[in-house]
Protein backbone atom coordinates (compact mmCIF):
# COMPACT_ATOMS: atom_id res chain seq x y z
CA UNK A 1 0.00 0.00 0.00
CA UNK A 2 1.70 3.22 -1.43
CA UNK A 3 -0.40 5.14 1.93
CA UNK A 4 0.97 2.76 5.00
CA UNK A 5 3.08 4.76 7.42
CA UNK A 6 6.23 3.37 8.30
CA UNK A 7 6.81 2.97 12.34
CA UNK A 8 9.96 2.98 14.27
CA UNK A 9 9.19 1.61 18.10
CA UNK A 10 12.34 3.31 20.56
CA UNK A 11 11.63 1.68 24.09
CA UNK A 12 14.16 0.05 26.72
CA UNK A 13 11.19 -2.03 27.74
CA UNK A 14 10.79 -4.87 25.15
CA UNK A 15 7.61 -5.84 27.40
CA UNK A 16 6.32 -2.01 25.94
CA UNK A 17 7.50 -2.49 22.14
CA UNK A 18 5.46 -5.64 22.05
CA UNK A 19 2.47 -3.90 23.26
CA UNK A 20 3.00 -1.21 20.98
CA UNK A 21 3.74 -4.12 18.19
CA UNK A 22 0.21 -5.62 19.36
CA UNK A 23 -1.43 -2.69 19.14
CA UNK A 24 -0.28 -1.84 15.63
CA UNK A 25 -0.22 -4.63 13.37
CA UNK A 26 -3.88 -5.00 13.34
CA UNK A 27 -3.93 -1.63 11.44
CA UNK A 28 -4.31 -1.55 7.44
CA UNK A 29 -2.31 1.54 6.98
CA UNK A 30 0.70 1.49 9.91
CA UNK A 31 3.56 -1.04 9.49
CA UNK A 32 6.17 -1.22 12.44
CA UNK A 33 9.48 -1.40 10.53
CA UNK A 34 12.04 -1.54 13.25
CA UNK A 35 12.33 -1.26 17.26
CA UNK A 36 15.48 0.07 19.35
CA UNK A 37 16.15 -0.55 22.82
CA UNK A 38 17.52 3.25 23.53
CA UNK A 39 18.24 6.41 21.61
CA UNK A 40 21.72 5.78 20.24
CA UNK A 41 20.01 2.83 18.35
CA UNK A 42 16.62 4.65 17.83
CA UNK A 43 18.86 7.27 15.86
CA UNK A 44 21.05 4.91 14.05
CA UNK A 45 17.81 2.67 13.24
CA UNK A 46 15.64 6.02 12.27
CA UNK A 47 18.67 6.37 9.20
CA UNK A 48 18.61 3.25 8.19
CA UNK A 49 14.74 2.71 8.36
CA UNK A 50 13.48 6.30 6.89
CA UNK A 51 10.30 5.72 9.28
CA UNK A 52 7.26 7.99 8.56
CA UNK A 53 7.11 8.48 12.68
CA UNK A 54 9.11 7.21 15.95
CA UNK A 55 7.31 6.52 19.00
CA UNK A 56 10.05 7.83 21.45
CA UNK A 57 10.42 6.80 24.80
CA UNK A 58 11.54 9.84 27.43
CA UNK A 59 13.75 7.74 29.73
CA UNK A 60 15.67 5.75 28.67
CA UNK A 61 19.45 4.46 29.61
CA UNK A 62 22.34 5.85 27.79
CA UNK A 63 21.13 8.06 25.42
CA UNK A 64 17.45 9.24 26.58
CA UNK A 65 14.23 10.47 24.19
CA UNK A 66 15.51 14.05 24.11
CA UNK A 67 19.12 13.46 23.21
CA UNK A 68 17.72 11.57 20.68
CA UNK A 69 15.29 13.97 19.29
CA UNK A 70 18.21 16.64 19.16
CA UNK A 71 20.23 14.16 16.96
CA UNK A 72 17.77 13.48 14.85
CA UNK A 73 17.33 16.74 14.36
CA UNK A 74 20.94 17.50 13.60
CA UNK A 75 21.02 15.04 11.23
CA UNK A 76 18.00 16.82 9.75
CA UNK A 77 15.97 13.49 9.92
CA UNK A 78 12.54 14.01 8.63
CA UNK A 79 10.82 11.32 10.66
CA UNK A 80 7.76 12.79 12.82
CA UNK A 81 8.44 11.45 16.61
CA UNK A 82 5.29 10.95 19.01
CA UNK A 83 6.51 10.72 22.72
CA UNK A 84 4.99 7.47 24.45
CA UNK A 85 5.64 8.06 28.07
CA UNK A 86 4.03 6.62 31.16
CA UNK A 87 5.52 10.38 32.98
CA UNK A 88 2.93 12.87 33.21
CA UNK A 89 4.91 15.88 34.83
CA UNK A 90 5.47 18.84 32.37
CA UNK A 91 9.66 18.59 33.34
CA UNK A 92 9.22 15.55 31.30
CA UNK A 93 7.63 15.92 29.00
CA UNK A 94 8.09 19.55 28.08
CA UNK A 95 11.81 19.36 27.27
CA UNK A 96 10.91 16.68 24.43
CA UNK A 97 8.67 18.82 22.71
CA UNK A 98 10.96 21.65 22.76
CA UNK A 99 13.80 19.39 21.10
CA UNK A 100 11.38 18.48 18.44
CA UNK A 101 8.69 16.36 19.18
CA UNK A 102 5.51 16.40 17.61
CA UNK A 103 3.50 15.48 20.54
CA UNK A 104 3.00 13.19 23.65
CA UNK A 105 0.64 10.24 24.60
CA UNK A 106 0.91 7.73 27.69
CA UNK A 107 2.00 4.35 27.42
CA UNK A 108 -1.78 3.40 28.79
CA UNK A 109 -3.34 4.69 26.10
CA UNK A 110 -6.03 2.93 23.97
CA UNK A 111 -4.89 1.19 20.39
CA UNK A 112 -7.98 3.71 18.69
CA UNK A 113 -6.13 6.82 20.34
CA UNK A 114 -2.48 5.35 19.31
CA UNK A 115 -3.17 4.94 15.67
CA UNK A 116 -4.99 7.99 15.46
CA UNK A 117 -1.92 9.76 16.93
CA UNK A 118 0.29 8.65 14.72
CA UNK A 119 -2.14 9.06 11.52
CA UNK A 120 -2.09 12.71 13.00
CA UNK A 121 1.36 13.58 13.82
CA UNK A 122 2.13 12.25 10.37
CA UNK A 123 -0.15 14.42 8.66
CA UNK A 124 1.19 17.45 9.80
CA UNK A 125 -0.55 17.78 13.24
CA UNK A 126 0.91 18.85 16.80
CA UNK A 127 -0.40 16.78 20.01
CA UNK A 128 0.10 19.07 22.69
CA UNK A 129 -2.12 18.70 25.89
CA UNK A 130 -3.73 22.54 27.52
CA UNK A 131 -1.18 21.98 30.29
CA UNK A 132 1.64 21.68 28.57
CA UNK A 133 1.06 23.82 26.23
CA UNK A 134 0.72 26.78 28.50
CA UNK A 135 4.51 25.42 29.97
CA UNK A 136 5.95 25.96 26.99
CA UNK A 137 4.50 29.04 25.69
CA UNK A 138 5.75 30.26 29.13
CA UNK A 139 9.51 29.44 28.03
CA UNK A 140 9.26 30.55 25.17
CA UNK A 141 10.85 34.39 26.23
CA UNK A 142 13.43 33.80 23.63
CA UNK A 143 10.54 34.36 21.07
CA UNK A 144 9.03 37.02 21.84
CA UNK A 145 10.66 39.81 20.12
CA UNK A 146 7.60 41.73 19.37
CA UNK A 147 9.10 42.82 15.69
CA UNK A 148 9.23 39.63 14.25
CA UNK A 149 5.93 39.24 12.81
CA UNK A 150 6.42 42.53 11.01
CA UNK A 151 8.85 40.60 9.26
CA UNK A 152 5.93 37.89 7.46
CA UNK A 153 3.89 38.87 4.57
CA UNK A 154 0.22 38.47 4.88
CA UNK A 155 0.58 35.02 3.04
CA UNK A 156 3.27 33.98 5.52
CA UNK A 157 0.69 34.84 8.52
CA UNK A 158 -2.21 33.08 7.12
CA UNK A 159 0.10 29.98 6.55
CA UNK A 160 1.35 30.35 10.42
CA UNK A 161 -2.32 30.50 11.66
CA UNK A 162 -3.40 27.42 9.75
CA UNK A 163 -0.36 26.20 11.49
CA UNK A 164 -1.51 27.34 15.15
CA UNK A 165 -4.86 25.56 14.29
CA UNK A 166 -3.18 22.29 13.60
CA UNK A 167 -3.77 21.89 9.92
CA UNK A 168 -0.97 19.58 7.91
CA UNK A 169 0.64 21.11 4.03
CA UNK A 170 -1.93 19.70 2.44
CA UNK A 171 -4.96 20.92 4.50
CA UNK A 172 -3.32 24.49 4.28
CA UNK A 173 -2.28 24.26 0.36
CA UNK A 174 -6.69 22.91 0.35
CA UNK A 175 -7.87 25.74 2.19
CA UNK A 176 -5.12 28.50 0.49
CA UNK A 177 -5.92 27.38 -2.96
CA UNK A 178 -2.08 26.93 -3.07
CA UNK A 179 0.02 24.14 -3.87
CA UNK A 180 1.55 21.72 -1.31
CA UNK A 181 4.93 22.77 -2.67
CA UNK A 182 3.96 26.50 -2.29
CA UNK A 183 3.32 25.75 1.29
CA UNK A 184 6.12 24.09 2.22
CA UNK A 185 7.70 27.29 0.67
CA UNK A 186 6.14 29.90 3.25
CA UNK A 187 6.80 27.44 5.92
CA UNK A 188 10.33 27.60 5.23
CA UNK A 189 10.41 31.10 4.92
CA UNK A 190 8.18 31.42 8.81
CA UNK A 191 11.08 28.98 10.58
CA UNK A 192 14.01 31.43 8.89
CA UNK A 193 12.07 35.02 9.45
CA UNK A 194 11.34 33.86 13.21
CA UNK A 195 14.34 31.93 13.78
CA UNK A 196 12.22 28.76 14.57
CA UNK A 197 13.19 25.13 14.50
CA UNK A 198 10.20 23.69 13.52
CA UNK A 199 6.01 23.49 13.05
CA UNK A 200 5.79 22.57 17.09
CA UNK A 201 7.69 26.41 18.03
CA UNK A 202 5.94 28.30 15.01
CA UNK A 203 2.25 26.58 16.48
CA UNK A 204 3.65 28.01 20.36
CA UNK A 205 4.81 31.45 18.66
CA UNK A 206 1.52 31.84 16.30
CA UNK A 207 -0.45 31.20 20.06
CA UNK A 208 1.72 33.74 21.82
CA UNK A 209 1.31 36.70 19.54
CA UNK A 210 -2.20 36.37 18.49
CA UNK A 211 -2.05 35.06 15.20
CA UNK A 212 -4.87 32.63 14.27
CA UNK A 213 -6.21 31.10 11.28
Amino acid sequence: MADVIKVLLVDDHQVVRRGLRTFLEVQDDIEVVGEAADGAGGVDRAEELKPDVILMDVKMPGMDGVDALRRLRELDNPARVLVVTSFTEQRTVVPALRAGAAGYVYKDVDPDALAGAIRSVHAGHILLQPEVAGALLSQEEANSTPGRAGSLTDREREVLGLIADGRSNREIARALVLSEKTVKTHVSNILMKLDLADRTQAALWAVRHGVTG
